[in-house]
């Protein structure tokens, strides 16, 4: 008997029957060419479907000239996209896979132009975005009427390219949501007023596709239940919304946040320290008023979470975006009763939502194979089988044993100490970081799976190599934690992040954390000491704390930072110290600024490779370097090159 029985029951929506109940969410991937759907898009979705996804949603599809918030949206207002979009249907309806796609419009929320210069933006009415700092023109009848014929013009194409129907996006305070709040749309026409003036918008617009598609085609509502800011839209009026759209709705969408203020933007893409599932509640609010299917998204990264709100009655479909970019064979493997060899999201946001917002194709630390399937899709075996020796077992050794493993090679990995996972490790021990440590795990059942052995408590060295053997060497054996030159005089207590989270240290009352990497170590070692009761103080050499993390990762650690009282001095050089006083030098005037009262100062200054054993193997077996042995980076860089490693021998 299926252990998920609610989970993988069907669902029809107008003649269209999902297999199971867990989609992959219109999300943007950065892979589009010219605005159109290109070969890696189509290899993105298709793995998906192959890997058993009900539902796919394609990302936004704008729906007029207006409508590009990015230099790389897809566009869906010319007759050139329904090739792509044709493509993308069939590979997902080969393996059985309902397929729709967003269409959109973001109003004032325009992030970028593919020129660098500043977009003219357009909005219900000339109300500012707060993030983005965008001054919006108000839409005249004109501009309206022609944006409603866009976004049917939109669903024709995407109808005509055989898609299953479209979502319009009124989430996250895009176009749609500007006109239904009142706190941004300030017209005078009747666009506002109630909330039927208010609504006119998105009536017109869903009237519109319908009249422009098939009575088979579904139209879905993707609104944001609360905004999660003081001037967004709030769960009782977006519930209000809904309940009065849904005779004109195939489903409802719900999500949170918004994209106009900082605070909103995180529920975009909601980062590990934000509760798994955390909508599910509000989604059983939405449930329970509307007669029509209701999806929700927010954080489901597990099954079994997914079982959970399907079986309550508290939504009907799951969005699971992230968990299926970490692992598109999770529904399948799930299925089939094989759910502990499900690589398990841990909403890190380093590579997926990190590489979107630096206009970079989406991938994940833990996958690097997503996003790169044309070259990374399939494991092709390996000509010659070799054996091969890993020493070290962090997350970029364990990737190269196991990718090197499933090539057919005979894999042995050594690991010093008693655990496997290197920095994993420590950054598990970190306030709301527990869920990083899953990346070890994961990677350690990667490693089981594909037979590899593996060895703890073995140091490697010259005589070892030798006694083995081996064909190939991979030498992942990390990185320490670096110490920069300083002055250092007088008595005062210096630590380093390491010891610090290995409780090898007992660190005074008053301290201060000088951050080079501006990472999440230091203000999570300063979260973590204040909670313990001592006083701390951060100096950042960077604008601001988090200035190297993912954009929501980063936000929301600022707000806890925040609420925290911890003090921040941000353009901050390490000079040095003496029995009680840490000097600083500002980066960019060059001026001394100095700290007094402090009992002890701990050392975020980044990491130096360990690289001992490489200089014994000279000469010796052909080997290569991986990961923070190389150079000093994040965990996204070391699974990656372990990836290549494996791949290469």
């Amino acid at each position: 008997m299926n252990a998920f029985p609610h989970l993988f029951s069907p669902l029809e929506i107008r003649g269209k029957r999902l297999k199971n109940r867990i989609m992959s969410t219109g999300h943007d991937t950065s892979m589009p060419t010219d605005n159109l759907v290109n070969d890696p898009l189509v290899a993105y979705h298709q793995a998906r479907a192959k890997g058993g996804a009900g539902l796919i949603v394609m990302q936004v599809a704008g729906v007029h000239d207006s409508a590009r918030y990015t230099s790389h949206v897809l566009m869906a207002t010319d007759d050139e996209c329904i090739p792509g979009y044709r493509r993308v249907a069939e590979a997902c309806h080969a393996e059985g896979t309902v397929v729709l796609s967003q269409i959109f419009h973001p109003g004032r929320e325009i992030m970028e132009s593919a020129d660098g210069l500043l977009a003219v933006a357009y909005s219900a009415s000339a109300s500012p975005n707060e993030r983005f700092r965008v001054m919006p023109r108000e839409l005249s009848q004109k501009l309206i009427d022609e944006i409603v014929a866009g976004y049917a013009a939109a669903a024709r194409r995407l109808y005509t390219a055989g898609l299953d129907g479209v979502e319009v996006v009124a989430s996250h305070g895009y176009l749609p949501a500007q006109f239904l709040n009142p706190r941004v749309n300030r017209r005078s026409d009747g666009y506002n007023g109630d909330l039927d003036a208010r609504l006119r918008f998105l009536r017109e617009v869903l009237a519109a596709v319908r009249a422009a598609t098939g009575e088979d085609f579904i139209i879905g509502l993707r609104i944001s239940a609360d905004e999660r800011d003081p001037e967004g839209l709030t769960e009782d009026e977006s519930l209000q919304a809904v309940m009065r759209l849904q005779g004109e709705l195939d489903y409802v969408h719900i999500v949170a946040g918004t994209s106009a203020s900082l605070g909103g933007a995180i529920h975009i893409v909601p980062p590990m320290a934000i509760e798994a599932a955390y909508l599910a509640n509000e989604a059983a609010t939405f449930k329970s008023r509307l007669d029509i299917p209701l999806f929700v998204t927010g954080r489901i990264n597990q099954p079994q979470e997914a079982e959970l709100i399907i079986a309550r009655g508290q939504a009907d479909v799951c969005g699971m975006t992230r968990a299926l970019i970490c692992d598109p064979e999770m529904p399948n493997k799930t299925e089939t009763g094989h759910v502990e060899n499900v690589r398990a999201c841990i909403a890190c946001n380093q590579a997926c939502i990190g590489h979107f917002h630096r206009g970079l194709p989406i991938s994940c630390i833990q996958r690097p194979e997503t996003g790169r399937e044309l070259q990374y899709g399939h494991i092709e075996p390996a000509a010659r089988r070799k054996r091969v020796l890993v020493v070290g077992g962090g997350p970029a050794g364990m990737k190269a044993a196991a990718v090197a493993a499933q090539r057919g090679h005979e894999v042995t990995l050594c690991e010093a100490s008693a655990q496997l996972g290197g920095q994993v490790n420590l950054a598990q021990l970190l306030p709301r970081r527990a869920e990083f440590g899953g990346a070890s795990t994961n990677l350690q059942r990667e490693m089981q799976l594909a037979g590899v052995e593996v060895r703890r408590n073995t140091r490697v060295d010259r005589a070892l190599v030798e006694a083995e053997k081996p064909d190939v060497v991979i030498v992942a054996t990390g990185a320490k934690p670096y110490w920069p030159p300083f002055e250092r005089g007088g008595e005062l207590q210096v630590v380093d992040a390491w010891q610090v989270l290995r409780g090898e240290v007992k660190v005074g009352r008053s301290v201060l954390i000088s951050d080079w990497r501006a990472d999440w170590i230091a203000p999570g070692i300063a979260e973590q000491l204040v909670r313990a009761g001592h006083q701390v103080q951060l100096a950042v050499n960077g604008t601001h704390a988090g200035e190297s993390l993912p954009l929501y990762v980063r936000d929301h650690m600022a707000g806890e930072l925040h609420r925290l009282g911890i003090p921040i001095t941000t353009y901050a050089r390490l000079y040095g110290c003496d029995d009680s006083s840490v000097y600083l030098q500002h980066t960019a005037s060059g001026e001394p600024m100095i700290v007094e009262d402090i009992d002890t100062l701990v050392l975020c200054q980044g990491h130096e490779p360990v690289d001992e054993l490489a200089e014994q193997l000279e000469g010796l077996v052909e080997f290569r370097r991986i990961g923070d042995c190389l150079a000093p980076r994040t965990v996204e860089e070391a699974i990656f090159e372990g990836l290549k490693a494996g791949w290469a021998i």
